[in-house]
């Protein structure tokens, strides 16, 4: 069963930098589903002690992207086809909500931060400056819906999709239809439409999904025809 903790025992200061460290990798696809963390390589390469990579290894199980295998010990979770279809079903309920409530809470000059960022987005075209601008994007439409309880629901849903790897805006054609989508949400948020803004968010997000869907499917071929 996939279970994500809201207030895992937080590691010391060294083992909060591993943590980043670790995180920061499985979103980048440097650390792949299936990938062991082994505490001594792990050691060795960051150049710190065990006890800090101990740390940050029970934190990102209670986080729910770590593993136990028997035999292979602690492993990145891997997340199954229906798992996947799963969050992106809650990510578009938690997100198209978020919309919804940015359409009535949002101040103009909330607004005008969220139409800058987007207009960021559509300059750094693809890449790991492109990917950063649009979760930024994302986290400031969720700010600015201003519903705490929200805000918990979607960092446990955030860390979930971290296990998905890398942003989908490597790709040109993906993140050229992000940018259009965005605007489309944004424009809904301007004449606060509450209706418009969830269903513009659902749609972005679907239209997520099924890429993300497609990748996965295309990489398991691969990984089928390798074998």
């Amino acid at each position: 069963m996939m279970t994500f903790q809201d207030d895992p025992i937080q590691p010391g200061p060294q083992g909060n930098s591993v943590y980043q460290r670790l995180l920061d990798e499985i979103r980048e696809g440097a650390l792949l589903p299936g990938d062991r963390l082994r505490e001594i390589d792990l050691s060795n390469r960051l150049g710190v002690s065990r006890t800090p990579v101990r740390e940050a290894i029970r934190q990102l199980e209670a986080d729910g992207l770590v593993t136990h295998v028997p035999r292979q010990g602690a492993t990145v979770r891997s997340l199954s086809y229906a798992e996947v279809m799963e969050l992106y079903e809650m990510r578009a309920v938690l997100e198209g909500t978020a919309a919804r409530l940015a359409a009535r809470a949002a101040s103009d000059i909330e607004l005008d931060e969220l139409e800058v960022l987007n207009d960021q987005l559509a300059q750094a075209g693809t890449g790991p400056e492109a990917a950063r601008i649009n979760r930024v994007f994302h986290a400031t439409l969720l700010d600015v819906a201003k519903n705490r309880f929200l805000a918990k629901s979607m960092l446990s849903l955030q860390k979930a999709l971290l296990i998905l790897g890398p942003s989908q805006l490597l790709d040109n054609e993906r993140a050229d239809a992000a940018v259009a989508e965005h605007r489309r949400i944004m424009a809904a948020l301007k004449s606060r439409d509450s209706a418009a803004a969830e269903m513009e968010m659902r749609t972005h997000i679907q239209a997520g999904q099924r890429m993300r869907i497609r990748a996965l499917q295309e990489r398991d071929r691969t990984t089928d025809q390798g074998q």
